[in-house]
């Protein structure tokens, strides 16, 4: 097939920070005519009725009003990750566009990055290696102690598939599962793990070893753990967030680390990312903050744009697209 009778499709830019990975292009060129933000900008003329899809990587090109205008044709939208709290269902659905996304082509790896952080916080991971390889140490010291993850409680916020695949994985740690969810899941999926549903989140709150969180964004999660809920935790208790930075109210998690109202945190998502490099958060001992690398392995990464790129051709065939996102 010649590369003119593939859809067009606008993308960001090709390699950089944010674009398109380099190792993709020959791959995403044998479905579509690729088209750079740049490109489109300086042909809009030409190219603003035969462009039909947008991909979406690392959250660029950012889509408003303005842009759907401009593209009469377009039907797609695909975006990279399970996160949409960058796009605007609403404006998208007005236009007849429809969207997807990438699930659970980041599920396991997000998982597995949860229980890392779980591990690296409570054995005080970090905090061993400054130490291990700082000029200054001259002995270790035999009171220098971390926490137990077998055996301790773990409460899941938000049970849906990273969250579930957080609990696979606790149950080979033989910790006592609580898990907070909008809906109870089945019997089944509950007891193949040991999960035990907490209607409130206060409950949850109060009695678990860890807290993880695994909710999508929305404006019921927004600052979903704050002031209040940190208090609820035990002090002995440990806050790990691989969602969305904006599920947490960083004031209130600054407080609560300073004063000791909990034992730590772990964090790969805040807000901003990343963080001002003067952010109080940052100069805390009792926190590991990552950057934002939950789902960034190579085989998931490309599993990603290869789910991204059958919704974009189901979508422009009529098909039922995979992972639609639905309002």
């Amino acid at each position: 097939m010649e590369s003119q009778e593939l859809p067009y499709v606008l993308i960001d830019c090709i390699g950089g920070k944010h674009g398109v990975y380099e190792d993709h292009i020959e791959f995403l060129e044998k479905h579509f005519h690729l088209i750079s933000m740049k490109e489109y900008l300086e042909n809009k003329k030409s190219l603003s009725e035969k462009i039909r899809a947008i991909y979406i990587w690392y959250h660029k090109p950012v889509i408003n009003e303005e842009l759907l205008q401009s593209l009469p044709n377009l039907k797609i939208v695909a975006s990279s990750g399970v996160g949409i709290d960058h796009l605007d269902l609403r404006l998208l659905s007005s236009y007849g566009v429809k969207v997807a996304n990438t699930p659970f082509a980041v599920s396991t790896d997000t998982a597995d990055f949860g229980m890392a952080l779980m591990l690296a916080s409570s054995r005080r991971l970090v905090e061993g290696y400054q130490m291990a390889v700082s000029p200054d140490t001259e002995y270790f010291p035999a009171d220098w102690l971390g926490a137990e993850v077998s055996g301790a409680t773990l409460g899941i916020v938000g049970m849906g598939t990273i969250g579930y695949k957080v609990a696979q994985r606790a149950k080979a740690f033989e910790m006592k599962i609580l898990y907070h969810n909008r809906n109870q899941r089945n019997k089944e999926d509950e007891s193949a793990v040991g999960a035990v549903y907490c209607k409130k989140i206060d409950d949850l709150l109060q009695q678990s070893d860890f807290v993880l969180l695994a909710v999508t964004l929305t404006p019921q999660t927004h600052k979903l753990i704050g002031k209040k809920e940190l208090e609820l935790m035990k002090p002995t208790a440990t806050l790990i967030n691989i969602s969305r930075g904006l599920v947490v109210d960083q004031d209130a998690l600054v407080e609560a680390l300073q004063k000791k109202i909990i034992k730590a945190a772990a964090l790969d998502v805040t807000y901003p990312e990343p963080l001002p490099r003067d952010h109080p958060l940052l100069k805390l001992k009792n926190i590991i903050i990552t950057p934002h690398i939950g789902s960034a392995t190579k085989k998931t990464r490309r599993l990603m744009m290869e789910n991204m790129t059958e919704s974009i051709k189901a979508g422009l065939t009529g098909l039922p697209i995979p992972n639609e996102v639905l309002l």
